[in-house]
Parts: C-alpha cells; structure tokens; sequence
C-alpha cells in the first residue's frame, strides 16, 4: 500500500527545506517532482535529463502544456529565463559536476550510502536510465522513499540486496518516517515524524544508528 497524497507533500515539502538560493537541482520521479512546488521563494534552477534547465512548479490541472514534461514524461512548467537543449548537453551538465544537489527515489540505501534504485523485482526494466550518473556526480544526493516497502521489510538497510545504482553517494534520506543524515561512519537520525516515534524509527530500521540526534519537533509527543 502506497503512502497516501497528504504524507508525499509533508516529504517534498521537508526536502524543498534543504534547497538553497542559487542552486542548480535535479529532481526524479515520484515524489521528488513535487519538490518544485515549495521553493517559491527562492531562485532556484531545476535541471531535468530531457533538456530543460528552469522548470518550475507542477502545473495546475487543465494547464498543462503538452510540450512541456520533465523526463518522465509528466508535466512541468518553465521559469523565465529557461533554457532547452538536447539531451547530450543535459547529461553534460550532470557529467561536469554541475548539479548541487539531484533529489530521487530509492528502493533500498545503505547505512553506508549505497543506492539501489533502478531495477524490481520480477519487473522488466529498460535500465537504470540517468540515476547513475546523477547518483555519482551531483554533489549532494537526497533520498525520498518510504521507509518500509512493500513487502513490509525496511528500506534502510545495513548491505543493499539489490543492483547497486552506485556506492557511497547518498547524503540524505527523507522517509514517512524520518530525516537520516548519512555520514561516514554511518547513519545519523535527525528527525522522527509523527505519529512515529523514535522507537518505531528504530525497529523498522534494518541498520544501526551511531546517533540520534533528533529536533524536538516532529516528534511524536512534542
């Protein structure tokens, strides 16, 4: 059973939070494309592998412009000043080191920051598409998922059972749970949504924590 609209929203919404004036951002598919509906505020340049540089907000229903979608296929809209060009000069962007941030789903993540994104099981697949080379060259990666799967078993694990997409390149997991930093030495727990508790983050978590750290807010019973 998929998380519900409401729970998507609070997660782009927590992501959006880590976005900075300035910053050239990739976002995926799922719910990283809304992202793009809480940074209003700031100038910000989302980057899609398609060919657009300066999409914005998800438009409204009715309004969407079938020439305009990000790559995978849904519909965007464009800033002023937005830029198009093939998907050569897109993937380019990514290669040189020229994202500041790609935010994507996952299916698991290690405690060393592994990412497994690209391919289901007993599903066919046409390839792990440009998670990869997003995944290993932008220089901060943020993980939006739910925090256990459907199978009822956690995403967040010590060693990725699944193809990796890439090794050690996650910085960030934002769940329907949780906000979890990924360092080094492991997993740093930020900060527990509600109605979870720490206790319930802890159990449904399939590797350990080197600290809690958790924000007073969003913690059940705050």
């Amino acid at each position: 059973m998929g998380m519900g609209k409401e729970v998507r929203q609070l997660i782009a919404k927590r992501a959006a939070e880590e976005i900075e004036t300035g910053m050239v951002v990739n976002l995926g598919i799922g719910i990283p494309t809304l992202v793009a509906n809480y940074v209003r505020d700031r100038h910000v340049m989302f980057h899609a592998e398609n060919g657009i540089l300066g999409t914005g907000p998800s438009p409204s229903e009715g309004e969407e412009n079938p020439h305009l979608c990000n790559a995978g296929g849904f519909p965007i809209t464009a800033l002023p000043g937005a830029s198009y060009f093939d998907s050569a000069t897109a993937f380019a962007i990514v290669r040189r080191g020229l994202l500041d941030m790609t935010i994507m789903g996952a299916l698991e993540v290690s405690e060393k920051g592994d990412l497994a994104n690209w391919i289901v099981p007993g599903k066919r697949v046409p390839g792990m598409g440009g998670a990869l080379e997003l995944a290993q060259k932008a220089k901060k990666v943020i993980i939006l998922m739910s925090h256990i799967g459907k199978d009822g078993q956690p995403k967040i694990v010590t060693h990725c059972s699944l193809p990796l997409t890439a090794e050690s390149c996650v910085h960030l997991i934002i769940t329907d749970m949780a906000v979890i930093a990924v360092e080094q030495e492991g997993l740093i727990l930020r900060e527990v949504f509600e109605p979870y508790s720490l206790n319930d983050v802890i159990a449904n978590t399939g590797a350990p924590f080197i600290r809690i750290d958790c924000v007073q807010k969003g913690v059940k019973g705050s």
